[in-house]
């Protein structure tokens, strides 16, 4: 690897942000790019080679077909005093609004703890991220409530779990870094 490359990534890295839905605009995201990023979280590093993730894309049509079933299951789960007509309508809009919406699920092997399991799960959504950044796609990682109620719908064996949905879409916001404390407070050097 050159600079050139590390400059890049560092570049890709400090400016990678949550980016939602009201920014997204209508715009397509084609498979075969989805399916370049969904490579680059399928690199991810992996203890003992389980890569736990494992991903359900929904575009199109699937997009209806998720928002249905989102908006139905937090009707169905709120209890009617806490129930927010505007959080259910919300929770179809952003749906509807994205490109793509991934479901990230981790499928527990059994040979290495759960939390590397999820720890992994993690670096492949942190990789799709990166490198939908670098395509010039916003997103953001949500986890519902509601998300435990999800296996039948995503068709989950006994031991996978959905960990929340990948939000994506093309937008027009402008570059800017991160917001983070300082490093120094969050380090401590051995010599």
């Amino acid at each position: 690897m050159s600079l050139m490359h590390f400059e890049t990534i560092t570049k890709v890295i400090h400016h990678r942000r949550a980016v939602f839905p009201p920014s997204y605009i209508q715009r397509a995201i084609p498979k075969a790019l989805i399916t370049e990023l969904l490579d680059c979280a399928n690199a991810a590093p992996t203890h003992k080679l389980t890569q736990p993730w494992r991903f359900v894309v929904f575009r199109e049509r699937g997009l209806s077909k998720l928002a249905d079933q989102l908006s139905s299951l937090y009707k169905t789960h709120t209890p009617p005093e806490q129930f927010l007509q505007k959080k259910f309508e919300s929770t179809r809009e952003k749906i509807q609004r994205s490109g793509a919406v991934v479901a990230i699920i981790v499928s527990y092997s059994g040979v290495v703890p759960q939390w590397e399991e999820i720890a992994a799960t993690a670096c492949a959504v942190q990789n799709l991220w990166l490198a939908a950044s670098a395509a010039g796609i916003g997103g953001y990682w949500s986890s519902p409530g509601t998300i435990k109620y999800m296996g039948d719908f995503l068709r989950l064996a006994e031991h996978e779990a959905c960990l929340g949905f990948f939000y994506m879409g093309y937008h027009e916001e402008p570059l800017r870094p991160a917001k983070r404390d300082p490093l120094a407070e969050k380090v401590r050097w051995e010599e």
